[in-house]
């Protein structure tokens, strides 16, 4: 880390709490940055999402709401992975405003495949913060998420 960033990091005027949004925004860009395969980080994380919903499917908005986008910022992450097999767009049986996302076998196989990568990465991350501090370091980020 270069002295300019810890300097800022710790410089006295500014806030913790801005401190901290700011080196969580720097981690969730780095981890963007990196690739699975053929998939994004961003990708993963709604096929993550979907693997472990029931049926393996979700209503878009629900999804959009679970990853942190907007109806319309779903449906752009979606298109291309629809294309390439690894979701598909199913229509509610009764009501046709209502569609749902539904994990293909090419997401399944895809996932499977990342997610050892995924989790090493995570591992590294977390290294040397135990349990109990990630559980309450999820439990602050989850209640701040339910905030704005």
């Amino acid at each position: 880390m270069s002295s300019s960033i810890i300097y800022y990091m710790n410089s006295t005027s500014i806030q913790p709490s801005l401190t901290f949004v700011l080196a969580l925004s720097r981690l969730h860009v780095i981890m963007s940055r990196k690739g699975f395969l053929s998939l994004g980080y961003s990708d993963f994380v709604i096929l993550h999402y979907l693997a472990h919903a029931p049926e393996e499917k979700m209503r878009r908005i629900d999804l959009a709401d679970r990853v942190g986008l907007t109806a319309s910022g779903i449906t752009r992450m979606l298109l291309p992975m629809e294309k390439i097999g690894l979701v598909e767009r199913e229509t509610h049986p009764t009501d046709a405003r209502v569609s749902f996302v539904v994990l293909a076998k090419g997401g399944k196989r895809l996932y499977a495949e990342s997610l050892e990568s995924v989790e090493l990465m995570a591992e590294n991350i977390t290294e040397g913060i135990s349990v109990k501090e990630l559980r309450l370091l999820e439990a602050v980020l989850r209640n701040a998420g339910d905030r704005l």
